[in-house]
């Protein structure tokens, strides 16, 4: 049985490029147009606590919309939790944020942070929004996703993706695989993401219990060169995405 594996795109660094100038050019709705077209599975924005890329205005557009399923990256924060509640998105990743980070820097601390996250998590998981968490591909950070009833966890790729092009990346695949097989024997969806590339992304995509890939700054870097369709066309085929499968 061939396995199937969904593609999410991250399109926070549209509104970056739209942001330099403070005009609505690249728009976002028409890249959520183009996205659709292709078959492209879910839309990720990450509204951040300084708005640096995506604004309240594109998660109620995108919201609205409502072409393709949204994921609302976000902070633990009450802010955040309200909006997330009254846009109600197809599901929620809970991050962690620093102002000061150019991109989120590594997982989420679950396991110190038990009894915050137990009383912030609730009302998102009662709502239907399905709640995701995103970790290091750590055993006892996904037991503790486990325990705070969330639907998967995302499993942060980013050390792997920095080591690959340095050909140390095994002993880092190697814990992904581990931590995906045990999301699966809990019973939790298990999705990856954080610099992948043409390049890194193959290995990744082939971990049999990796259901979804979320991937933003490479598709929208590399849509420079050949296009958003081209660019993500080419990732959906190396990933062996049901889309481009004959």
């Amino acid at each position: 049985m061939q396995k199937k594996i969904k593609l999410g795109v991250n399109i926070d660094h549209i509104a970056t490029l739209r942001n330099a100038r403070n005009e609505n050019f690249p728009d976002i709705i028409t890249v959520s147009k183009i996205l659709h077209k292709i078959k492209v599975d879910s839309i990720t924005v990450h509204l951040r606590e300084d708005r640096r890329h995506i604004r309240d205005k594109d998660v109620e557009d995108l919201r609205k919309l409502n072409l393709l399923p949204l994921n609302f990256e976000m902070a633990a924060t009450n802010e955040m939790r309200e909006i997330c509640l009254k846009i109600s998105p197809s599901a929620c990743c809970i991050v962690p944020e620093r102002r000061e980070e150019l991109t989120t820097e590594g997982g989420l601390d679950v396991k110190n942070q038990m009894n915050y996250l137990n009383d912030f998590l609730p009302n998102l998981i009662e709502s239907g929004v399905k709640v995701s968490l995103f970790v290091d591909p750590d055993i006892s950070q996904i037991q503790a996703a486990k325990d705070l009833g969330v639907y998967a966890v995302e499993l942060h790729t980013g050390k792997y993706a920095n080591l690959f092009p340095l050909g140390k990346s095994d002993n880092e695949l190697q814990k992904i695989k581990e931590a995906a097989l045990f999301c699966s024997k809990l019973g939790l969806e298990c999705h990856a993401g954080h610099g992948l590339n043409y390049d890194n992304v193959k290995n990744i995509s082939k971990i049999h219990q990796i259901v979804e890939l979320n991937v933003g700054h490479f598709i929208i870097s590399n849509s420079i060169y050949i296009g958003l369709e081209e660019t993500v066309k080419k990732f959906m085929q190396i990933i062996e995405h049901p889309s481009q499968r004959i």
